[in-house]
């Protein structure tokens, strides 16, 4: 896929000022924003990721289009997961609903940008070592096991991290809110508020998340331009979804399951990958591994939908039952 640097451009500057307009415009107001205004934003962000898929498919054909929505799809449900955590942080800290959409908007910003490296670093390392699907496909795998087993704990609490331990007892604090400053002065000394420490917060569970969805996004494609679109079309528009189904949400109980077994499909799909191009001395001579079949996009496409739609579906009839 050939993107000229002017459409690259272009791509940035368009989405970056989408996101500048929600975060100074509209992210600026210290209030809960109304279910109709966070309804009509949210069909918008999706409806421009999708009009963006079918501009890809329709000038660069259907297998980019259909590695978009894959992708598209993919890294929505991994920031959906995301989401979910930014609920249980906002609980644990306490934060007044009307600080809240601010927090989110820099949560969702220091997102962008830990991906926007991560796509960097993985593209670089693709370009020179074809050897790091094994890596990545491993990585998926193992962390698929990690979020099933952590879906069967039912564990609805935040751990605080060692960074976010250390700061709360390192460094001069204040217990009391001052809106949505992260720092103030106290009789001549700085201090930091709580809602430094939940951007803290936000921003390392961002980290977290970003190691698990650039793997997987590059599972499905490996042309940098739509891994980044991808994951920008993801981010955009959960600070409307949180507020709009914050209590569904809730709900996902079997989502954790969902997502672990994308993450180890796309896993397996990046080993045999791997296997068909390979180039290590010691697997198979340093030849590629004829027998490993490269999992073709609709297929991935057709999975991914499909364990959404039961995931979903299976989580709303289990907690309605309770």
């Amino acid at each position: 896929m050939h993107v000229t640097p002017l459409v690259w451009w272009l791509t940035i500057g368009l989405t970056s000022a989408l996101l500048i307009f929600d975060v100074v415009v509209i992210g600026r107001r210290a209030k809960e924003p109304s279910r109709r205004e966070v309804t009509w934003s949210l069909v918008g962000f999706i409806g421009l990721a999708v009009l963006f898929g079918a501009g890809v498919w329709i000038i660069a054909g259907h297998e980019y289009g259909t590695q978009f929505y894959a992708g598209w799809l993919t890294e929505y449900s991994l920031s959906v997961d995301n989401l979910f955590i930014f609920l249980i942080i906002m609980a644990k800290f306490g934060v007044p609903r009307a600080y809240q959409q601010t927090a989110l908007l820099i949560g969702i910003v220091l997102a962008l940008v830990m991906r926007g490296i991560f796509i960097a670093v993985g593209a670089a390392a693709i370009n020179n070592f074809s050897w790091v699907f094994y890596l990545f496909g491993l990585f998926l795998i193992y962390t698929a096991v990690k979020l099933a087993k952590e879906g069967s704990n039912d564990d609805d609490e935040y751990e605080e991290n060692r960074l976010i331990k250390w700061v709360e007892t390192r460094l001069p604090a204040t217990s009391e809110w001052h809106g949505t400053k992260a720092f103030v002065v106290q009789n001549g000394k700085r201090l930091i508020t709580p809602m430094f420490i939940v951007i803290l917060a936000l921003g390392t569970t961002d980290l977290l998340f970003a190691l698990d969805s650039i793997p997987a996004i590059y599972g499905l494609t490996d042309e940098p331009y739509l891994v980044l679109t991808a994951n920008i079309f993801a981010l955009m528009g959960l600070r409307q979804l949180y507020f709009l189904i914050g209590g569904l949400l809730q709900r996902l109980v079997y989502l954790s399951y969902g997502l672990a077994f994308l993450l180890a499909f796309i896993g397996v799909k990046l080993v045999l990958h791997a296997l068909h191009e390979n180039e290590l001395p010691f697997v198979n001579g340093g030849h590629h591994v004829g027998w490993a079949p490269d999992i073709p996009i609709w297929l991935s496409l057709a999975v991914i939908v499909g364990t959404l739609v039961v995931t979903t579906v299976a989580s709303l009839l289990s907690s309605r039952r309770v």
